[in-house]
This record gives C-alpha cells, sequence and structure tokens, in this order.
C-alpha cells in the first residue's frame, strides 16, 4: 500500500503537541482514505456471497460453485492487505516518530565518553507487547492464549494500516469476534520532540524483515546493536549513504541464507523472511571514504568523426577493398561552471561558407522545360 503525506501545516506548528496531533491526524487519514478505495471490492464481495446456496459448508460450496468460491478468495485477500508504517519527522531542531505495527526507529547517539549507544524510539505492536495484550483484553479477548501465540486474526501485529479483515471484518475470526470493539487498530505511537544536538549521530528506519532475519540467523537478544555496529562498520567503507544501506541488507541476506543453508536438514521447506527495507538518515558520523562532488566540476568532451579510408593496395572495383574505422578527436571542449573555452574552427562570425550544394543540374532542366512548355504549372516565374 502507498501512501503519500503532506505537512502543509507544519511551519505553523509550534508546540509538540501540536506536531504530534499533525502525525496523528497523517495515519488518521492514510487509513480512511484507504479503506474508502474498498467500497467497490467490498460490494463485489456481498454479489458472489449471494451467490452462494444457502446451507453448504465451505467445502460443498466450491465443490458446487467453484468459480464464486474462488472470487470470493480473490477479493479476501485484497482485503487482507496492510502494512506496519514508520515515520521520522524532523522540525525545529527536534525529531518525531510515529509508528504502527513492528516496523522500527533506530536513534544512534554518543554519550559524553563517545560511547555510542542505541535508542529505539519505535514501539513493537505485537503480541510480545504487554500493554498491547492490556489493551486486547480490556475490550473482552483473552489474552491467556495470545501469550502463547505469534499471530492475531491473519497477522502477527496488533496495530497496522490497511488490512479490511482483522478490523471491520474481524468477527469472522474466532480469536477475535468475542471482542467489543476493533481489536486491531491505525492509532499510532509518537514520541517527541527530541533535541537533536553534536551527540545523535545517524537515525535508521527498518522494516521487521531485516531485525528479524538477524534475530534468526544469529540468535541475538541485542539486534539493535549488532544492526547499529554494522552501519558503523560500513560508515568507515562505503563513499554514500546508499553503499551503507545496501551494504547492511546484503550482510543481513547472507546471515539468513547462511543459516539457512546450514540448517538446511532441520528446516525441508524454505523459511518465509519478509522484504527488507532500511532507510538510513546521517546526522554527523564521519564517512572517511565520502564521495564529495567539486565545487567547480570540469568536464573535457572528445568528440570523435568516423572515416573511412582506404589502404593503399585497394582498387576502386572493389576488390581487396579494406575499410578502416579511424577516430579523429577533434574540437575538444572544457566546461567549467563559470567559462567555456572552445578551439578556433576557422570560421569567423562574419565569414560566410562556401557553398556545398552544386544546382546546376536543376537549372539546367528548368531552361529545358521552359522552353519546351512543359513546366508543371506555378513554377513559370521561378
Amino acid at each position: 500500500m502507498t501512501a503519500e503525506i503532506y505537512f502543509s501545516h507544519l511551519s505553523e506548528k509550534k508546540t509538540d503537541e501540536e506536531v504530534k496531533e499533525l502525525l496523528r491526524q497523517a495515519f488518521i487519514t492514510v487509513e480512511k482514505g484507504y479503506m474508502e478505495t474498498l467500497e467497490d471490492l467490498l460490494a463485489e464481495r456481498t454479489s458472489l456471497m449471494y451467490d452462494i446456496p444457502e446451507g453448504l459448508n465451505s467445502y460443498e460450496a466450491y465443490q458446487k460453485v467453484p468459480e464464486v468460491v474462488e472470487g470470493i478468495n480473490r477479493i479476501n485477500c485484497e482485503l487482507s492487505s496492510g502494512t506496519a508504517a514508520a515515520v521520522a519527522l524532523i522540525c525545529n531542531d527536534k525529531l518525531y516518530v510515529a509508528n504502527v505495527g513492528n516496523s522500527r526507529v533506530l536513534l544512534c547517539q554518543t554519550d559524553t565518553n563517545s560511547v555510542m549507544k542505541v535508542v529505539q524510539l519505535s514501539i513493537d505492536h505485537d503480541l510480545t507487547n504487554d500493554d498491547e495484550l492490556l489493551r486486547l483484553s480490556q475490550i473482552g479477548i483473552n489474552t491467556g492464549s495470545l501469550r502463547r501465540s505469534t499471530r492475531l486474526g491473519n497477522q502477527e501485529n496488533t496495530r497496522c494500516l490497511g488490512n479490511y479483515t482483522v478490523k471491520a471484518g474481524y468477527k469472522d475470526f474466532e480469536d477475535l469476534a468475542v471482542a467489543c470493539q476493533e481489536p486491531i487498530i491505525s492509532e499510532p505511537d509518537i514520541h517527541g520532540g527530541i533535541r537533536l544536538d553534536e551527540s545523535s549521530r545517524f537515525l535508521l528506519l527498518m522494516s521487521a524483515g531485516l531485525y528479524k532475519s538477524i534475530e534468526e540467523a544469529i540468535g541475538t537478544d541485542q539486534v539493535n546493536k549488532y544492526i547499529a555496529q554494522i552501519v558503523v562498520e560500513q560508515f568507515r567503507e562505503q563513499a554514500t549513504l546508499t553503499g551503507v544501506a545496501q551494504a547492511v541488507v546484503d550482510r543481513a541476506v547472507r546471515l539468513h541464507h547462511d543459516w539457512y543453508m546450514s540448517n538446511s536438514l532441520s528446516h525441508p521447506c524454505t523459511p518465509k523472511r519478509e522484504d527488507i527495507t532500511l532507510v538510513l538518515r546521517n546526522f554527523n558520523y564521519p564517512m572517511p571514504n565520502a564521495i564529495t562532488s567539486p565545487s567547480k566540476p570540469t568536464v573535457t568532451f572528445n568528440p570523435v568523426i568516423e572515416r573511412n579510408s582506404m589502404s593503399d593496395d585497394s582498387t576502386l572495383d572493389g576488390k581487396n577493398t579494406g575499410t578502416v574505422n579511424s577516430y579523429m578527436p577533434t574540437n575538444t571542449t572544457t566546461t567549467t561552471c563559470s567559462e567555456r573555452t572552445e578551439t578556433d574552427d576557422g570560421v569567423g562570425a562574419d565569414q560566410k561558407i562556401e557553398a556545398y550544394v552544386d544546382f546546376s543540374d536543376f537549372y539546367r532542366n528548368y531552361e529545358e522545360m521552359k522552353r519546351k512548355g512543359t513546366l508543371p504549372e506555378g513554377l513559370e516565374n521561378f
């Protein structure tokens, strides 16, 4: 699900609470806008459900009207589309973070002793979160069984954007049906503003696929610290932020692949790994190999022309004719942002170029046709 969020009135917000409310409204707007796009799908599903004869269970319905059941399953799959989301906003030198689901936001800082510390600013909205379990228990869900589970309805997260089936359609799930209101919500947790100063080094926004792949591969309970260490290593090696982020993702993928290959006998089925996304914002962490753009870039052009020439022993009748492609640099030009110098091409500003098209045949034929009176109409006074 793709959404664009516009903070058109951000400059008018002065207090932390005003900025937080703006972020909250942005999530609400995205959720509402997405749900409104599902109206046609819901109408189509309702129409298909009327085509199933009454009194049939799922198996019998598929045997009787398989195309109808397949159509309903296709729509349910689309209605189940949802996503976790994390937003980091910098306003007035303060950092604000909002998230739903299990995407993470990490702020890496150094203390007075230059020791790096990693602070998780996002909240994991899943069944390991005691606050989320308390919220679910307050709306009537038995959290005792949920503590032994990893899924709620058809997903892991207790909050998300989208996924109509566990929101308006939550009654269709046995573990959610007892709730007195929608158990899966899109309300974000918001933190900030956090003053950004020289101790703030870099910021990481990542999908769950990144840290879960590493957790599964190496079994660490300090995955945030582990990822930050990889980022620091890549800051010292890479020349661009894109290179840093890509190197971290590559490391995670390789670790997970190697772990699976070494444990393939105990995992007969290929383990599912979520897509991995990492967004990196560098505040002031040094990059010794960083590529810098020159203040006055100089570009040298070497245009070439292709010339066909014959060797000394070639003949004009086509026998033993050799063709040599030679390249001659001409008109070398050096361009900078402030000046341009070109070599003289031998033609002054007021000089004329000698004609290189011969019209003598045209004029000769014209005079002959004029004499014979066979000129086409309109050319008599040419």
